[in-house]
């Protein structure tokens, strides 16, 4: 979305109406009612407000506005039950995936409802407010004009920016890949090292299928693949995977091309980690892990045998979870691999190792400790 195509918000202050751009790189709707707050702001009046839908602007110390949404956050966490009244519990899975998905989408609407004013240039005109110029230049692009974002945007942009300082170190590439805000960071290494391990059925090319950060890429490519088309939609994946194959002097063998699914032509290999879960995204980065009525792996699916040379495999990264949640059915999978006239070659699987697989009080903890993720050998039928 353009600076010109986001909505404006309006609000009164000091008897006089002013209004601005709003931003949300979350795809969050403006609020429809603005006040202004400052440091004499209470938590509990402005998780009132916030319950309401009513945005706050704040005017206030900026350290004093991360304190408050602390307390906010505090106040959105799910009460104890009362005694007499236990809490609906969930019939079945699914349901318990429903109920988790709606209660995030309110908590983040909640904490999305205190608001801060940029300035044209990303600067915020607010007591102890940080330099976050960079990160905002990285998220946003150009600056344009003055707007106003909520507080809990920015602090995902200066995390986003510290991970891409940072990096996250690839143990098969013996380096870092540094994801970009917006494109899906690597941590889940499971699937990472299914790649490594599995036996090439080809060393001249390989397309990469939603390339995002460019690991597989550059894992095959480290692994001697003398040439790779990696693909994908958004340009943002594009360029961040661009960085880091350059960083990682590989991009030599890569070719980056911006495409729905497939590159024109055929190739011995084929490499896909679509993602996991078919349920609709909130916000433009859980495209990386919802992915609507399993668009993306049925398109990989349905045109996988038309790309790939005689012999070839197809290999798809996929985890289970989705049919622990009661999401999708084995049966399902198995169904849309046969149709698109492919058969199974092969398949290894390997266990989770993220620390939501131990956490008895997540909410979808049941499902989580019995996922494997796999990676499906695949050959035209």
């Amino acid at each position: 979305m353009t600076a010109s195509e986001q909505p404006m918000i309006h609000w009164i202050e000091e008897d006089q109406p002013r209004s601005a751009r709003w931003r949300s790189e979350n795809g969050n709707p403006a609020p429809k009612r603005v006040v202004i707050a400052d440091d004499r702001m209470t938590a509990d009046s402005a998780y009132r407000l916030a319950c309401e839908g009513t945005g706050m602007l704040w005017r206030g110390d900026f350290q004093n506005a991360r304190q408050l949404l602390q307390a906010l956050a505090r106040r959105a966490e799910p009460k104890p039950e009362k005694r007499g009244k236990p809490r609906k519990q969930p019939v079945s899975p699914t349901d318990a995936f429903n109920l988790h998905r709606q209660a995030q989408s309110q908590r983040a609407r909640t904490l999305g409802m205190l608001l801060l004013p940029f300035e044209a240039d990303y600067s915020i005109s607010l007591r102890r407010a940080p330099d976050v110029q960079l990160a905002c230049n990285e998220a946003y692009g150009a600056p344009a004009e003055p707007f106003v974002a909520s507080l809990r945007e920015l602090l995902g942009l200066i995390g986003a920016h510290e991970w891409r300082k940072k990096g996250v170190e690839i143990a098969a590439l013996g380096a870092r890949i540094h994801p970009h805000y917006g494109v899906y960071s690597p941590v889940r290494g499971e699937y990472i090292g299914l790649v490594e391990a599995a036996p090439l059925p080809s060393t001249k090319l390989a397309f990469d299928i939603g390339t995002g950060t460019g690991v597989l890429a550059a894992l095959l490519a480290k692994r001697g693949v003398e040439r790779i088309v990696a693909t994908d939609m958004d340009p943002r994946a594009l360029r961040c995977a661009r960085e880091n194959l350059v960083r990682l002097e590989l991009d030599g063998q890569v070719t980056l091309l911006q495409a729905d699914l497939f590159p024109e032509g055929r190739a011995p290999l084929v490499i896909c980690n679509p993602p996991w879960i078919p349920a609709r995204p909130s916000s433009p980065i859980e495209h990386a892990v919802y992915d609507p009525e399993s668009r993306m792996l049925r398109g990989f699916l349905g045109g996988l045998a038309q790309h790939l040379e005689p012999g070839g495999e197809g290999w798809l990264i996929l985890s289970d979870l989705a049919e622990h949640l009661g999401l999708r059915s084995r049966a399902e999978l198995l169904a849309a691999i046969e149709a698109a006239g492919l058969k199974v070659l092969g398949k290894t699987d390997i266990r989770p190792q993220h620390p939501k697989v131990s956490d008895e009080a997540d909410p979808l903890h049941a499902a989580r400790a019995a996922e494997l993720t796999s990676l499906w050998r695949l050959g035209a039928a």
